[in-house]
């Protein structure tokens, strides 16, 4: 009776799913009563709608990519700086149970497994012809997976359904690779008439994006994946029916009372304005906490810090901002059909072009920072200090995109999504893509770009697409927008240049510079001194990179290209001129305080006052640095820090000059050359005077690898004052050094390796120095570290061992080491322990003029308690070899920056029975934001 039932309401969707041949699946899914296990009968009717015959059919068998560590899924969280999974336990992973396939002849057919699992592939007794059909019979057992890994699963709130059931791969109808689950909510089983029937433990609610026929009974048609999200609360939903628009929102997750009023405020007002843009709005949408948290507005967040919490943005604004976007991508996912992993760019671009003009229509004025710039500390405002505080909320679309770009760690619009770094999701995918597309609408006219879009949708409902289809209606309906599709083949590095402008009788001629023969517009905008402006689209062919352009002269007072960050240029400060002044024909220089988001429109000098404690020498160093580097990186860059030593009552300080090549397309992410200087003292009354020339290099890389590699070389000149002693011990005072080295390093979460080898030498001596690290995670904030160094001298003439390799200590001969005294020989300073050479941790005597290897390992005990043990062998010249060792505890406070070593056992004995124990205990103090901050956004690029 069952089997009756089930091909009856099979046939029915079958009947409706045929005319277009389209699959249909049906469903019948039993849930545990611990919500940890899904028993599934399924039948499936699989079209083949490839041009060829298939020996095979793929299906996807996606809730086994949770199931052990080594999965695509599993590595892609690692990447993420998530290691939840990798350590997750047995009842926490997902997996396929078990798992009986037949054909409709009721034969069991033969199924093999890809090595994840992930894909399974069914032998088929006769070839299944192109554009016939196969009807398959599917019984199967399925684990969930904890929630917290993806955001699908079970938790003890509600569990979340989606890419679990046993699917058909559209994408792959030939079967020739494997496709793997990476969580980044591609579709797989579009153009799908579904039927799902669930059996549910008592008084549980489900909610889908399927239309609910009956209890827990979900039939229709989607061109999206289904979603299933039960729970023990029936979760709200909000009905629209305003003029044309007849539409419910459900959502998979509970609404605060004020949220939800908002919602029943803002959520007509999004879908009138979405219909406007791309002319359709499904009758249903509904939406995820999942989907929530990936598509809300970036940026609009309150600031907490400790007890403090500031809010930016009003709750109203929050909610209008965060559900523009994820209405708008929500419906963009209804409605077109397209492969995530080769045009992810396409309704991420029209995402962040809806917010565009969103944000123009109703927050043009609204600045970046929201209400922070005018948050008071004694009175005063001191954000309004920054350009940051002035930035518009408009403006981030640009700036994004210039961030990331002027690190060359951007990314080419068609690259694969799998690949792209997160924030190149963002960056690239969205807001390039978006910015590119306002700029084509606003050149070709907004009605005319919406139409085309509107027009696009329509005739490829239910249709798989290829976007690029609609960049080439785009450039047939304005050829001016035809450098688009180039775009996405390579990195955008097309720059304008505002090169000059001559007054002639009433009219200015402009010249403009392009780097680039691609046709792209421009537009020129000018502005009175009354504050009039005129906008010129400026036509611009594939002959020539320079164009002058004629326009009234007026009383015209700055002449601009680009404003607003419209257009996605690799540099706006060459966008701006002024006509009239003392910078005619130039830019106008701004001193600033404190590092800024920088302002194209200036050259900027940064001016700040720095009081720093250099050691016991200097003590306190008082002056000012002077640079041009904000926070975004410039290829260019100077800093001059004079400072006075309160110590010495003497001037000090340092200087730097570098310019950076960046190639877009090449093995080499930056070339860097540079020059630098520095005077400090280094003892009582002596100084020492450094001048370096250095160059790196380092190799490209993918954005979502942990992998750095790079080279450096270096020529440094060094003069040091003399004592009486120094002299005596025939100490240097003036000596050069040459050094090569090779770096690379992986810094990904579980297992982390560096590896370097460089060189070293001058008259006296060359060495050769290798040194490996290793960092394995065995458990959560659990870790084991082994180092490996070895030093060697190719030649050694040195007439004392200033140049030696350190046992303990290291000697700061080439001034690199960020030692608190340089000089120390005791006292809490000479305490400081540096990792170099042979990283000892106890004070064992000596230096090395030959050779040494040692091993440095330490291992997580519970919590910040560690144990570290060190070995090695040494020989001095004259000397037999030496075998020495140290252990003991390690207490980490702040990792890899704060930590403390009580040394226990070693080869000078037991030494906490030692009378000055207290000077034996040594600490790691590295005091640098750059190496937090790389911390911290590693997983982002």
């Amino acid at each position: 009776m069952r089997k009756i039932i089930i091909c009856l309401i099979l046939f029915l969707g079958i009947v409706q799913a045929s005319a277009q041949k389209k699959d249909s699946i049906y469903i019948e899914a039993k849930l545990s009563s611990d919500n940890k296990t899904l028993e599934i009968k399924q039948e499936l009717v699989y079209y083949n709608n490839s041009e060829k015959d298939l020996k095979s059919i793929k299906l996807l068998n996606w809730v086994s990519a949770y199931q052990k560590r080594g999965t695509s899924l599993v590595y892609r969280k690692l990447e993420d700086r998530n290691n939840d999974l990798h350590f997750a336990k047995p009842e926490q992973v997902g997996k396929l149970l078990e798992i009986n396939i037949k054909d409709s002849d009721d034969q069991t057919v033969s199924i093999s497994k890809s090595t994840s699992e992930e894909n399974l592939f069914v032998s088929l007794n006769e070839p299944l012809l192109s554009g016939k059909s196969i009807r398959l019979q599917l019984q199967y057992t399925m684990q969930l997976p904890d929630k917290t890994f993806t955001g699908y699963g079970t938790s003890d709130k509600d569990i979340a359904l989606k890419y679990f059931f046993i699917v058909p791969d559209h994408f792959d109808p030939d079967n020739i690779s494997e496709r793997n689950y990476h969580d980044i909510e591609e579709s797989i089983s579009f153009n799908t008439h579904w039927i799902v029937k669930f059996d549910l433990p008592t008084n549980s609610f489900i909610e889908s994006n399927l239309p609910e026929i009956q209890h827990n009974y979900f039939k229709g048609y989607l061109d999206s994946d289904p979603e299933f999200v039960i729970s023990q609360n029936k979760y709200p939903s909000i009905k629209i029916n305003t003029g044309d628009i007849d539409t419910e929102v459900q959502f998979g997750y509970a609404l605060k009372p004020q949220e939800k009023e908002n919602l029943e405020f803002y959520l007509p007002l999004h879908l009138k304005f979405i219909k406007e843009k791309i002319g359709y709005i499904p009758g249903r949408l509904f939406i995820s906490e999942k989907f929530r948290r990936d598509e809300d507005f970036f940026g609009n967040n309150d600031i907490s810090f400790w007890k403090f919490k500031f809010q930016l943005f009003s709750d109203a604004e929050k909610v209008d901002l965060d559900y523009l976007g994820i209405i708008a991508k929500k419906i963009l996912d209804e409605s077109i059909i397209t492969d995530k992993q080769d045009n992810h760019w396409f309704k991420n671009g029209l995402k962040s072009y809806i917010e565009i003009q969103y944000l123009k229509k109703f927050y043009g004025e609204t600045k970046l920072l929201g209400k922070l710039p005018e948050a008071t500390i004694f009175g005063m405002k001191p954000l309004k200090l920054f350009h940051a505080s002035s930035v518009k909320l408009i403006d981030r679309y640009g700036l994004t995109y210039q961030y990331i770009m002027s690190q060359n760690l951007d990314q080419k619009i068609g690259e694969k999504f799998a690949v792209l770094s997160n924030f190149n999701v963002m960056a690239i995918s969205s807001f390039e893509t978006g910015t590119l597309f306002n700029y084509s609408a606003d050149k070709m006219g907004y009605e005319n770009f919406n139409n085309l879009l509107k027009n696009y949708i329509a005739k490829n409902t239910d249709k798989q697409i290829d976007p690029k289809d609609f960049l080439k209606e785009l450039s047939e309906k304005d050829s001016r927008t035809s450098y688009l599709t180039d775009f996405l083949k390579q990195k955008n590095r097309v720059n304008f240049k505002l090169q000059k402008f001559k007054k002639q009788d009433d009219s200015l001629h402009i010249k403009i510079n392009k780097n680039t023969l691609s046709p792209i517009p421009v537009k020129l905008e000018t502005r009175t001194t009354e504050d009039e402006k005129k906008e010129y689209w400026v036509e611009t062919d594939g002959d020539e990179m320079t164009k002058t352009v004629s326009i009234p002269a007026l009383d015209i007072y700055k002449i601009t290209l680009n404003n607003d960050y419209i257009f996605p240029e690799s540099k706006y400060r060459d966008n701006f001129l002024y006509s009239k002044g003392l910078f005619s024909n130039a830019k106008k220089i701004k001193l600033k305080l404190i590092k800024d988001i920088p302002n194209p429109e200036f050259n900027e000098i940064y001016i700040s006052p720095r009081i720093r404690f250099n050691n016991t020498y200097d003590k306190f160093l008082l002056g000012f640095n002077i640079k041009n580097q904000s926070f975004f990186d410039q290829k260019f860059l100077y800093s001059f820090t004079p400072t006075y030593s309160t110590g010495t009552g003497k001037l000090t300080g340092s200087g730097a000059v570098s310019y950076s090549f960046l190639p877009a397309e090449s093995i080499i992410r930056s070339l860097t050359f540079g020059v630098s200087a520095s005077y400090f003292h280094y003892d009582y009354d002596l100084a020492y005077r450094k001048g370096s020339i250095f160059s790196n290099i380092n190799f490209r890389k993918n954005p979502r690898s942990t992998v750095s590699r790079g080279v450096s070389a270096s020529y440094n000149y060094f003069e040091r004052d003399l004592s009486p002693l120094r002299i005596a011990n025939r100490d240097y005072d003036k000596y050069n050094l040459w050094s090569v080295g090779y770096g690379y390093t992986d810094s990904q979460m579980i297992h982390e390796k560096s590896f370097s080898i460089s060189t070293q030498g001058m008259e006296d001596f060359n060495k050769i120095t290798a040194e490996g690290f290793y960092r394995w995670e065995f458990a959560p904030r659990q870790k084991l570290s082994i180092r490996v160094f070895a030093g060697y001298f190719a030649r050694n003439e040195t007439r004392n061992n200033t140049f030696n390799y350190g046992i303990s200590r290291v000697s700061n001969y080439s001034f690199s080491y960020n030692l608190l005294g340089e000089s120390a020989n005791s006292g809490l300073l000479s305490q400081q322990f540096i990792l170099a050479d042979g990283g000892f941790k106890s004070f064992i005597p000596g230096t090395v003029n030959q050779w040494i290897t040692s091993v440095n390992v330490d291992t997580s005990v519970w919590k910040i308690f560690h144990i570290y043990a060190d070995g090695g062998l040494y020989k001095n010249k004259n000397n037999p070899t030496q075998f020495i060792w140290d252990s003991g505890i390690k207490i980490k406070i702040v990792p890899d920056f704060l930590e403390v070593y009580f040394p226990i056992q070693s080869s000078l004995g037991f030494e906490p029975a030692f009378k000055d124990y207290g000077r034996r205990i040594r600490y790691t103090l590295i005091l640098n934001l750059g190496s937090i901050i790389n911390a911290a956004r590693r997983g982002w690029y």
